[in-house]
């Protein structure tokens, strides 16, 4: 069947979690008018699950083992959608990680079933034996779903045919964001009144909104803030979230003599509350690894911090653009790992407004343009309807 007949094809795409940030993208695939979905998702420790609206979706747990740093899966509901009657294609998590995926690619293949297999396309323990894993499975697949264009462009440049290639640039809803962005700047007595009740007036604010989590390397932001709040008094760091490192930065924090530059906010998951932060700070701040908080802050057309070390990052990060030179540009790095060098580049944007300005434009526009819901889903039909053909 294809996407030209008058019935939808009846695709089940098998996940290991359902994460909250996921709904609105399978809700936009299941609306497509040539896709009739039904998601299967697991219970991967990593994420909690949401619950599926507007769509079909079903908990299909699966088992897990960890040895050292080394993870394996065994996902029934890869072998089981392999072999259901009544799918026209299939979409499966591509990872060596998966014990269950070669005997499901496989069983579909015996079948006649089209397969699209999803994922980064490289492992951030990466090993040959990794790649050769990851090419054989590839092998046994209709089409590839990448999540950036980058990665994509290389299978193709290793010997991938290109019209087996396609990507879904990874994207949250932006709707929620620039709702709340533009309800805020509608009403500027509010926004005034919310920067007087936080006593946010006359200050430099920085934001960083995520999980307080050590692969962030937060310390290194305070060092930074602490060698820019002596040039700069006005300075404020606002952390928002919780995570394990909240309580060794309750106490690094009075260390260094921070308590009127760095405040602690907690978490806020309602965008109408975070927005007003978000519209009040100069810069968005995050000294490493970030991932998803990256377009968030483009959502609200924030300029972006974060280190040069691109590889330490995860994959979100290809939309970010820190060329100075281009007219697209969104943020800026520093040298990771040094304190001096991210006080200097903090620094240096705090003091040029029409730069910050000019990054916040083109925040606006990079997830506008292309790492959106809708780009998203694009990519994943078109895969779908390569692998049928």
């Amino acid at each position: 069947m294809s996407g030209s007949d008058t019935k939808p094809n009846r695709v089940i795409l098998v996940q290991p979690t359902l994460p909250k940030y996921r709904v609105p993208v399978y809700r936009g695939f299941a609306e497509r008018p040539q896709i009739d979905l039904r998601l299967w998702f697991g219970n991967h420790t990593q994420l909690k699950n949401a619950e599926p609206e507007g769509f079909d979706g079903e908990l299909r747990p699966m088992r897990q083992w960890v040895l050292g740093s080394q993870e394996a899966m065994w996902h029934q509901a890869q072998l089981d959608a392999a072999r259901d009657p009544d799918a026209d294609a299939i979409i499966l998590s591509w990872s060596s990680r998966y014990l269950s995926l070669g005997p499901a690619l496989r069983t579909a293949k015996r079948r006649g079933l089209p397969v699209v297999l999803w994922g980064h396309g490289y492992s951030r323990s990466e090993s040959p034996w990794r790649v050769w894993a990851r090419n054989r499975l590839a092998s046994m697949a209709g089409a590839l779903l990448f999540y950036d264009d980058q990665t994509a462009q290389a299978a193709i440049d290793s010997g991938w045919d290109a019209d087996r290639v396609f990507v879904a640039p990874n994207a949250i809803d932006q709707t929620p964001i620039a709702a709340a962005r533009e309800a805020w700047r509608a009403d500027p007595e509010r926004l005034e009144r919310f920067r007087a009740d936080e006593g946010l007036n006359d200050r430099d604010l920085l934001l960083y909104v995520s999980r307080l989590s050590e692969k962030a390397e937060i310390p290194l932001l305070l060092e930074a803030v602490d060698k820019l709040r002596r040039r700069r008094p006005q300075l404020l760091l606002a952390l928002i979230g919780d995570g394990e490192m909240q309580e060794e930065l309750e106490r690094r924090i009075p260390q260094l003599g921070l308590q009127d530059h760095v405040r602690m906010v907690g978490p806020i998951y309602e965008q109408d509350r975070l927005a007003p932060w978000f519209l009040t700070a100069e810069l968005f701040v995050y000294p490493t690894a970030i991932g998803l908080s990256l377009l968030h802050a483009m959502g609200y057309g924030l300029p972006v911090v974060t280190d040069d070390r691109m590889g330490g990052h995860f994959p979100e990060i290809v939309a970010f653009n820190p060329d100075p030179d281009s007219p697209d540009a969104n943020g800026a790095t520093y040298r990771a790992g040094d304190t001096d060098s991210f006080a200097d580049t903090l620094e240096a944007l705090l003091d040029d407004p029409a730069r910050r300005k000019a990054l916040s434009a083109g925040g606006i526009r990079t997830v506008e343009q292309r790492y959106n819901v809708p780009a998203m889903v694009d990519g994943m039909v078109a895969a779908v309807e390569r692998a049928l053909h």
